[in-house]
Order: C-alpha cells, then sequence, then structure tokens
C-alpha cells in the first residue's frame, strides 16, 4: 500500500520511524456532470476572477481570507517554518481506556507500518505495550497542513490511527430530541426488547451495498443494451400518519421470526392482554382466593406439624418412664440380693460350732 506520510512516533524518549497508509477505501461510484444534449462531459475549470484566464495547477498557491475580502498568501515554506514538534511526528500525551473515547469524534483511520528495519523493535514494543495495558494512546500529529488528533490502537499485530475531531468541533445536540414529555409503557419496552433479542447479532463480513450493487448491475446492463427498467416500487407516503406502536413491535417481531425461519411466515406474536375494568374485580377476587388458600394450607401444615410434636413428646416421654422404671426395678434387686448375702453371713457366723469327735486311747 502507498503511504501519504512519512514520520516518527515519539513515545517518551523513544523515535519509531513509520509510514502512514490509508486503512479504508472508497467504493462508492462516482458518476461525471455531462451535457445532456450531446452526452459532452462538463468540466470545471479554474479561472482568475482578475484577468479571466484559466490557471495550471503549478501557478495556484494558498491564501488566507480575510474578515474585509483581502487575501494574504501563505506558501508552503511558512507553513514549513512554524515551530510546531507534530509537523513530522505523531507525539503521544497520554494513555486512557478505550470507552473514554466518544465515537463522535471518530474520523479518518489509518496504519502505521514500521519504517524500516531499525524500527522493528521499538514498533513491537509499542504494540505489545498497548496489548497489555488495554488502553489506546492519544497522539497529536500534524497532517494536511493543520494539527489534527488521534488515537493508536492494535489491530491484529499492526499499529492503527484514527483521527479523532477536537472536543470542541462535536456541537452540542441541542433541539434535536423530541420536544416535551414522552412516556413509553413497559408493555412496549418488553416487545422492543423482543425485537432485540430476535435480531440478535450479525456478522458484519455479511454486510454488502445493496444499493452500489444495484447500481453496477444497470450500468453493465446498459452498456450491453439489455437493460428494462424494473417495476417501479410502491411508497407510502411519511410523515402526518399515526400508527399502533404495539401493533408494529408485534409485526416487526413476528416478521424477524418468520426470516430467520423459527416461526412461520404469518407467524403471530400473542398481544400482551391490557387490563380492563370488568376485569379488574376478578383479578382482585382471585388474588384473596389465592391468599386464603394459602393461608388455609398453612394453618393445616401447623396443626400437623404440632401433632407430629406432641405424638413425638409423648414417645419420649414413655419412653423415658419405661427407662426410669427399668432402673428402679434394677436397683431393687441388687439391694434384695445384697441383703440375702448379708443374712446368710450372719446366720453362719451365729450358728455353734460342732465338737471333734474324741480318739480312743489304745490299751
Amino acid at each position: 500500500m502507498r503511504s501519504i506520510w512519512n514520520g516518527a512516533i515519539s513515545f517518551g524518549l523513544v523515535s519509531i520511524p513509520i509510514k502512514l497508509v490509508n486503512a479504508t477505501e472508497s467504493h462508492s461510484i462516482s458518476f461525471r456532470q455531462i451535457h445532456l444534449n450531446d452526452g459532452g462531459r462538463i468540466r470545471y475549470r479554474k479561472v482568475c476572477e482578475l484577468d479571466g484566464e484559466e490557471v495550471a495547477t503549478a501557478e495556484i498557491g494558498k491564501g488566507y481570507e480575510e474578515a474585509d475580502g483581502s487575501i494574504i498568501p501563505i506558501t508552503d515554506e511558512d507553513l514549513a517554518q512554524l515551530p510546531i514538534a507534530t509537523a513530522k511526528t505523531i507525539e503521544i500525551v497520554s494513555f486512557v481506556p478505550a470507552d473514554e473515547i466518544d465515537p463522535l469524534q471518530m474520523d479518518a483511520a489509518y496504519y502505521l507500518a514500521a519504517n524500516g528495519p531499525t524500527s522493528a523493535k521499538p514498533y513491537t514494543l509499542l504494540r505489545e505495550a498497548l496489548k497489555r495495558s488495554r488502553k489506546v494512546a492519544i497522539a497529536k500529529y500534524a497532517l494536511r497542513g493543520r494539527e489534527r488528533l488521534g488515537m493508536l490502537r492494535v489491530v491484529d499485530d499492526v499499529i492503527a490511527m484514527h483521527g479523532l475531531l477536537w472536543p470542541d468541533e462535536i456541537r452540542v445536540p441541542e433541539g434535536v430530541a423530541p420536544e416535551g414529555k414522552v412516556s413509553v409503557r413497559e408493555a412496549e419496552l418488553d416487545l422492543a426488547d423482543a425485537l432485540m433479542a430476535t435480531l440478535g447479532e450479525v456478522e458484519m463480513d455479511s454486510l454488502t451495498d445493496e444499493y452500489r450493487e444495484a447500481v453496477e448491475a444497470m450500468v453493465s446492463a446498459k452498456s450491453e443494451g439489455a437493460f428494462e427498467p424494473p417495476a417501479e416500487a410502491e411508497v407510502e407516503p411519511a410523515g402526518g400518519k399515526v400508527i399502533d406502536l404495539m401493533a408494529a413491535l408485534e409485526k416487526s417481531v413476528s416478521a424477524a421470526k418468520a426470516s430467520r425461519g423459527e416461526a412461520g411466515p404469518e407467524a403471530e406474536v400473542t398481544p400482551i392482554r391490557r387490563k380492563s375494568a370488568a376485569a379488574a374485580p376478578k383479578a382482585v377476587g382471585g388474588k384473596k382466593s389465592t391468599a386464603a388458600t394459602k393461608k388455609t394450607a398453612a394453618a393445616g401444615t401447623r396443626k400437623t406439624v404440632s401433632a407430629k410434636s406432641t405424638s413425638a413428646k409423648s414417645t419420649a416421654d414413655k419412653s423415658r418412664a419405661t427407662k426410669s422404671t427399668a432402673t428402679k426395678s434394677t436397683a431393687t434387686k441388687s439391694t434384695a440380693k445384697s441383703a440375702s448375702k448379708a443374712a446368710s453371713a450372719k446366720k453362719t457366723a451365729a450358728a455353734p460350732k460342732k465338737a471333734a469327735p474324741r480318739k480312743r486311747a489304745s490299751a
């Protein structure tokens, strides 16, 4: 790609030689002015107002017009001698988050190409620093006779620069918003959300300029002598027509679904029920009935829980009583056994001892 400007990026004490390349191109079809009678081309001629003579491009310079109409000549040498640091330098002044840049400031876009082998290292350094910080660089530069504001960001492996309008070039939107207070209902917002969700996202690469394609087809057909004017499309007159916003939103959602194959071509969105005066008492009564049912169910639940609690308490009491009785019985048996042993010992101690049999003496 052909460069349109050569200079350097000033990144603190780092200087990066770069070339400025257009990042966008126009594919719009341009037309020439012709003479309708004979098809001859109409050209603009640069004529001097003083002598009426046509002037060649090499003889045309710049001049500043004063309020009284007088012209002050300005040469390229005059502009080159101005003490502007950004004459051949893109001077980075700060780094900010990308969301701080108002899209209204966006202007032309350029690619910054490394200019020479020595610029590869600092160019890569700046690119990787921008990637890691997730920020963009705000810079000042001079192009086509004026100082401009720019934003540097990373696109793939290239540093791109977007020209920015100066903040004072953004007009305040006074008198643009609708006058008076306009209210939007929740039902309308719900349908708008449904339409947004149905349309969903789109691949940007799939979008094409259909008007340009139609013009190119027409030009091709005319050059081959086979052009036939298309049937005139019916266009409804705009302005002054009162529409039902809800109905329009419902039809839009239905059409979007049909185009995506989510429903048949005649699919309809179920309209949102609107409250009426006759339906209000039923709705209120229904709410009371529902509340009463919930209250009764809660009462029944409390009774069931209470009964279960009483039953559990009774069972626990019986268990404790049984354990207590068993403990008492065991204690009684143990006491009786001890008493029996004591009595037996006493009787044994009190009984008289039998005398041992005497041995007879031998003769």
